[in-house]
This record gives structure tokens, C-alpha cells and sequence, in this order.
């Protein structure tokens, strides 16, 4: 696939299906690529991964993710050793892992909303940040469950993402309030935890979210509520951000903004540290932050 065609490819999927993130569409993408790569070895494969890789971190989507879940794929369907008489039989065994890869996170959303769902008990007051699919399923399964609680969203400038999440919540009858992004020390003292998603979790433990994530966990922590986070594995990225300045570019910011002057721009994440988080819920299981650099290296392994 030429590069045009992958962006295209990466960009139709995203404007249709809305409940799919940019993390899943890229590996899709990638699987797709896969399908019509014509290389004849492993390295030129893997090369020509990379490249659809670029191709779609040079879009306007959100980066993280897209980061983390190719590098996952390519080293799920090609770093393995591959004991076969041809380049084709290769590939087609490439091919399997890929789309069990595919499949088996596509069962991660609902892994993590059970184990979340745990948490949320009648009469819950819950603060959530930004639009999260990981958040919303879960309390869509705990509103099923017949369970009565309360959800605070921040409208989430600069994109008011916050305001989608509200309307979604709206429709699934959860009672919900929409709040300035300036009243989460506000409403702080009114909620039992706080419920966020993850662009990408990185190497400490913490994690890389829209901007205020930070600010409302450093709130959390002061006034000793609860802070969760929600999030798929393959968000897990190597990346090792001492600070917010230490947080790379192209996770903060649009592709079409890396060349002008960045002074000028606003960052979309921020850098939440571990030492603010109390629990991540994965389809890996309910994880401190201290145990995600541990599954970061079973899953490079």
C-alpha cells in the first residue's frame, strides 16, 4: 500500500466508526498492510510496517497510542522465530497472529470494564476527565448491573471532548452533570473517585492523557480521593517522561503544528506521574503503577 492509501486507510476508519480509537485503527491499518505487503523477507517487512507506522503518526490523530500499538504489532507478528520453508508460509503465519492479535483487543474494553465495574457501587459520586470509550463502557455495564451513581464531566477544552461524553452518558440514563474544566477543586470534595482513560501508559507507571489529567489527579490526591485509570495494553508505550516538558512533540501536539513555533501552541496531554495514580485497571489485570514496567518488558519480550 502506497502511503497515501494507509493514511486513507487509517483516516476512513476513524471518521466512520467513532468508537474505535486511533491505537486500534492503526493496528487494523497495519494488518491491512500486511495483507497486500509484497516483500520477500522478514526485514523489508518489518521496514515496510515501520514506514505505515510514520505514515499515520503524520496525521492530526492522536499519536500516543498509535505509537505504542504499532510497535506491539510489529513485534507480535515479526520478531518471533519463524521456522518455515518459504517467505510465503511466513507470512501467512504473520497474518494469524495478527488477527488473533486484533482480536484479542478487541475483547480488552470489556476485560477492564468488569474489573471496574467492581469498583462502583450504589450511591458512587464519579469525576471523569475528557471522553474515554474504557470509562464510558464501564459505567454503561455498571448502569445495567441496576447500580445508582453519579458522574461529574469536566468539558475538556480545548476540544470539549468532555461535552461528547456527557451527551453519551446522557443517553445510556446515567444522571450526569457537565462542569468547567475550572471546577474540578470545586466538585472535588463531592465525588468518592476519580475515573479516567490514557492515551498512553508509559515506563514509570504513569500516564499520558488529555490535558488536565494532571491537574485533576494532583486535586485527587491533596483532597485523598481515588484516582483510576482505564486503559487497553496496548497502550503501554517505552517512553520514560521525567516532566511535561520531557513529554515528546508528537504526543503533545498536531503534526501539522510540530514546524511552527511550539512556544506558541497548547499541548494537548499532560504527564500525570505515578506517585498520583492509585490503581490501573488493564485486561492485564488491576495493576499498581510500580507493576507496569514488569508487564512493559513481558510484552517487548
Amino acid at each position: 500500500m502506497e502511503k497515501q492509501d494507509i493514511v486513507n486507510y487509517f483516516s476512513n476508519i476513524l471518521e466512520k466508526e467513532k468508537d474505535v480509537s486511533a491505537g486500534m485503527a492503526a493496528i487494523r491499518t497495519l494488518l491491512e498492510v500486511l495483507k497486500h505487503d509484497k516483500s520477500e523477507t522478514v526485514q523489508e517487512l518489518d521496514s515496510n510496517l515501520r514506514a505505515a507506522g510514520d505514515a499515520m503518526r503524520n496525521t492530526d490523530y492522536p499519536t500516543t497510542a498509535v505509537v505504542s500499538g504499532c510497535e506491539l504489532f510489529s513485534r507480535f507478528v515479526t520478531l518471533t522465530n519463524l521456522d518455515t520453508a518459504s517467505f510465503g508460509e511466513c507470512k501467512t503465519i504473520m497474518l494469524q497472529r495478527g488477527e488473533f492479535f486484533l482480536k484479542k483487543l478487541g475483547l480488552s474494553r470489556g476485560k477492564i470494564a468488569k474489573l471496574a465495574n467492581n469498583f462502583i457501587v450504589d450511591g458512587s459520586r464519579i469525576l471523569t476527565h475528557s471522553k474515554s470509550r474504557v470509562v464510558l463502557q464501564a459505567m454503561q455495564e455498571a448502569a445495567n448491573a441496576n447500580k445508582r451513581f453519579e458522574v461529574f464531566v469536566t468539558t475538556s477544552s480545548p476540544d470539549s471532548s468532555g461535552v461528547e461524553m456527557y451527551h453519551e452518558l446522557e443517553k445510556a440514563s446515567i444522571p450526569c452533570t457537565l462542569i468547567l474544566d475550572s471546577a474540578i477543586g470545586y466538585v472535588m470534595e463531592q465525588v468518592d473517585m476519580v475515573m479516567v482513560g490514557a492515551e498512553g501508559v508509559v515506563e514509570s507507571g504513569g500516564i499520558i492523557n488529555k490535558v488536565g489529567s494532571f491537574t485533576m489527579a494532583v486535586c485527587a490526591k491533596e483532597m485523598k480521593k481515588p484516582f483510576y485509570v482505564l486503559t487497553e495494553s496496548f497502550k503501554f508505550v517505552r517512553t520514560f517522561p521525567l516532566n511535561q516538558r520531557d513529554i515528546r512533540n508528537d504526543f503533545k501536539y498536531p503534526a501539522s503544528k510540530l514546524l511552527s513555533d511550539l512556544s506558541k501552541e497548547h499541548p494537548l496531554v499532560d504527564y500525570t506521574p505515578p506517585a498520583y495514580i492509585t490503581l490501573l485497571f488493564t485486561d492485564l489485570g488491576i495493576l499498581t503503577p510500580s507493576a507496569v514496567s514488569d508487564e512493559l518488558i513481558k510484552l517487548y519480550l
